[in-house]
């Protein structure tokens, strides 16, 4: 034991320094900036610029959460991942069923399916932003006129958004899903064809509890990436956020605040809040659902 132990240092050291350059990019580019938040959300910048910042301890952190601003962007935020995280995973696990058979050329239809997620926000906001368009738009072609523009409509402007950010998250969602039925083993779908299971028998008792870690996992991934969408709205909605709250998700607010209001305080304060919410959301979801999880033994 004791003449083993010299190896196993020099193993340890040499995977450190493997790890190094990993870790100095995380240390400077993620963990400090993290880490400096929680410093600027305790200090209060002046309206005008050239001012120096003053302490002001967590005074500013109640002030935010107290805002009519920030309650309205929660509102916003919260309805913004309902609308596109349970669509998206039950648009992507419908698609993936679809291309889930041995029919030739089918390989094509996954290309298609899955050739959202490599397309940028910012072609996917620009096109679905021309086909919205009150004048050259798909509606107008139709014989719609809608008035007034559904960007600029309170009612409609955040589905519209939520749109994109679905269609996106269709690709993501339909990789993690025809991965996860690959991977379900072919003796139990059998017996269950045996049995004489019809088609929604076998998909809601067999295929979705087996399915269940692969859900879990879409799950978790669809709320962290829909919590974090900015470019779509900054795109299409633009600086008209801010008297257009409906749209004014959280991580918009945190640009607003630091670019637009110059209040790098106020920003810190509501990151730190999108990162706890996310975090608390992660640990329901692993510590609740994953109860529902069937992890089956292959």
């Amino acid at each position: 034991m004791k003449g083993g132990s010299p190896r196993r240092y020099r193993e340890w050291g040499l995977a450190y320094l493997m790890l190094l350059p990993a870790l100095v990019v995380f240390a400077v580019f993620t963990f400090y900036p993290f880490a400096r938040n929680f410093k600027l959300a305790l200090y209060q910048n002046p309206p005008f610029p050239g001012l120096p910042s003053r302490y002001v301890g967590l005074h500013q952190v109640g002030t935010v959460l107290s805002s009519t601003s920030f309650h309205q962007s929660l509102v916003s935020t919260f309805f913004y991942v309902l609308m596109v995280v349970p669509t998206g995973l039950l648009g992507g696990l419908l698609l993936a069923l679809a291309a889930h058979k041995a029919i030739r050329g089918m390989s094509i239809f996954r290309t298609v399916f899955s050739s959202t997620v490599v397309t940028s926000v910012a072609v996917a906001a620009v096109v679905f932003g021309t086909l919205m368009d009150p004048v050259v738009g798909l509606l107008p072609w139709l014989g719609i006129d809608p008035h007034p523009a559904i960007l600029q409509n309170p009612t409609w402007a955040l589905p519209a958004v939520a749109l994109i950010a679905v269609w996106q998250f269709l690709g993501l969602s339909f990789i993690i899903m025809t991965a996860g039925l690959q991977s379900l083993p072919d003796e139990v779908l059998e017996a269950a064809r045996l049995d004489g299971a019809g088609t929604w028998t076998m998909f809601w008792r067999v295929t979705v509890p087996l399915l269940s870690p692969t859900l879990f996992f879409g799950l978790v991934v669809g709320t962290i990436y829909a919590f974090q969408s900015f470019g779509q709205i900054d795109i299409l909605i633009g600086p008209q956020n801010s008297g257009f709250t409906h749209t004014n998700v959280l991580l918009y607010a945190v640009y607003q605040a630091l670019s637009i209001q110059n209040d790098p305080g106020m920003a810190a304060v509501l990151s730190i809040v999108l990162f706890v919410i996310l975090l608390v959301f992660t640990l329901i979801q692993l510590r609740f659902l994953e109860r529902r999880v069937t992890y089956a033994n292959a």
